[in-house]
C-alpha cells in the first residue's frame, strides 16, 4: 500500500520526488551494512546539504528553503523509512538550528545561519545530562559570566551526533533560579575545552553516534549567547515542540517501511497451499498496521499545519510523538511476527526496524513525559 501524499504546492511534489531519488541512490542501499558496522554516514548529510535539505523550514535569505513544516516532516518521514539514522539526524540538525533562527540577533542569523542551513555544517542539541533527562530544568552544566564572556563547565549526555557535529546548541545554567536560570549558547565544535565520550553501545541506531559532550573550562564570547540570559529553558521547550514532530515523522517512516516489508512478504510467502496474506490472522494484523500508520501520519500532519498557521501546537506535538512512536513499536513488532523466523535474522530488515523503534519512544521526551504534557493541558482546559 503506497503512501498517497497531500502536498500544498507542485514544488513540494518535486521536492519529495528528489528526496525519493536520493534515498534510492544514496541512502537505502547502504543502510544495513553501515548499521551493522556502526559507520556514521557523514557524507550522506553533505549530499543532503548540497540538495538543500538541511534547512528546509527556514527562510531563504539565510540559506533555508522556506518550506512549510508539513512538507519538511514528510521529507523526514521518507528519509527515516530509508534509514532512520539519516531521518533522525536531519530532525536533530533542524532542532539544533532553531534557537539561532528564532531567537538569535540579526547579526547572529546573518553570520551563522548560512553555513548551518546551507549544508556545510551538522548540528547537535545539548540539553540532557547524566542526572537530568526528563527533568531538564534540573540541569547543572554552568556558564559563569565574567568580563570576557562565559566559562562553561559540565557534561551533557545522550547527544545525537556527539563528537561528529560541527556545532553544539547548548543549554547551560547562568543562575540558580531553576528553569528561569538557564540560557542558550552556540558552541562551535572547535572550541577549546570541548571533548567527547566514547559513543554509546546501543540496541539500534548504531550508525548514529550518541555520546557525552564535556565542557571543561570552555570559554565563550558574549556573542555566543542566543536570546537573553534566563530564556534558555523557554527556547529549549519551543525547539522540542518542533523536534517532537520530527520524531513522530521518523516513527511513521520506520513503521511504513516495516509494514511494506511485512505485506510484501505476506503476499509472496505460501503455507498450506495459500499465500499467508490470505489467512485472516495475518490480513487482520496487516489491516491494523496500515490503519495505525495512516492515523499517526494524519496526527503529525495536523499538528504541523497548526504550526504553519501560527496556532499553538505543543499539545498536539506531544500527542503525535506519543501516538506515532507507540504505533511504530507495535507495527515493527508485528512485522517481525509476520515474517516469523525470517523476521528475527539480519537477512531481512524488520529486526532492525524493531530495534530502532524502541529509541523513538524515549528520545526528545519519553512517552511518559508526553502523557504528562497532555494531561497538564487537559487539566488547564477545565479551569
Amino acid at each position: 500500500m503506497s503512501v498517497e501524499r497531500v502536498l500544498p504546492t507542485p514544488e513540494a511534489h518535486d521536492l519529495l520526488d528528489l528526496v525519493r531519488d536520493l534515498i534510492g541512490k544514496e541512502v537505502a542501499p547502504r543502510a544495513a551494512a553501515d548499521e551493522s558496522a556502526g559507520r556514521f554516514p557523514r557524507e550522506v548529510f553533505t549530499t543532503l546539504g548540497a540538495a538543500g535539505l538541511l534547512g528546509l523550514p527556514y527562510p531563504e535569505e539565510h540559506g533555508g528553503a522556506a518550506q512549510p513544516y508539513e512538507v519538511y516532516l514528510q521529507v523526514i518521514e521518507e528519509l527515516a523509512a530509508g534509514w532512520l539514522a539519516v531521518g533522525l539526524g536531519l530532525s536533530v540538525h533542524t532542532l539544533s538550528c532553531f534557537p539561532v533562527a528564532a531567537y538569535g540577533t540579526d547579526a547572529q542569523r546573518e553570520e551563522l545561519l548560512p553555513a548551518m542551513l546551507g549544508g556545510e555544517l551538522l548540528g547537535a542539541y545539548c540539553l540532557s545530562e547524566p542526572h537530568s533527562g526528563s527533568d531538564a530544568a534540573a540541569l547543572t552544566t554552568r556558564a559563569v559570566r565574567d568580563a570576557d564572556g562565559y566559562a562553561v563547565d559540565g557534561v551533557k549526555a545522550w547527544i545525537t551526533h556527539g563528537g561528529a557535529a560541527d556545532f553544539y546548541t547548548l543549554m547551560a545554567r547562568t543562575s540558580p533560579d531553576g528553569a528561569r536560570g538557564i540560557s542558550c549558547f552556540h558552541v562551535p565544535a572547535t572550541t577549546p575545552g570541548l571533548s567527547f565520550g566514547e559513543p554509546e553501545r546501543k540496541m539500534g541506531m548504531k550508525s548514529s553516534p550518541t555520546a557525552q559532550v564535556r565542557f571543561d573550562g570552555v570559554r565563550l564570547a558574549p556573542e555566543a549567547l542566543v536570546g537573553a540570559e534566563g530564556e534558555g529553558f523557554r527556547i529549549a521547550m519551543a525547539a522540542l515542540d518542533g523536534g517532537r514532530l520530527g520524531i513522530a515523522a521518523c516513527a511513521v517512516g520506520v513503521a511504513q517501511a516495516a509494514f511494506e516489508a511485512a505485506s510484501s512478504y505476506a503476499r509472496e510467502r505460501s503455507q498450506f497451499g495459500s499465500r499467508i496474506v490470505d489467512f485472516q490472522g495475518v490480513s487482520f494484523m496487516l489491516a491494523d498496521m496500515a490503519t495505525q500508520i495512516t492515523a499517526a501520519r494524519a496526527l503529525y500532519l495536523e499538528a504541523a499545519r497548526a504550526r504553519d498557521a501560527g496556532r499553538p501546537y505543543g499539545t498536539q506535538a506531544a500527542m503525535a510523538k506519543l501516538f506515532a512512536t507507540d504505533v511504530c513499536m507495535k507495527v515493527t513488532t508485528d512485522a517481525v511476527q509476520v515474517l516469523g523466523g525470517y523476521g528475527y535474522v539480519e537477512d531481512f530488515p524488520v529486526e532492525r526496524y524493531m530495534r530502532e523503534a524502541k529509541v523513538l519512544q524515549i528520545v526528545e521526551g519519553t512517552n511518559q513525559v508526553q502523557r504528562l504534557v497532555i494531561g497538564r493541558a487537559i487539566a488547564k482546559s477545565d479551569r
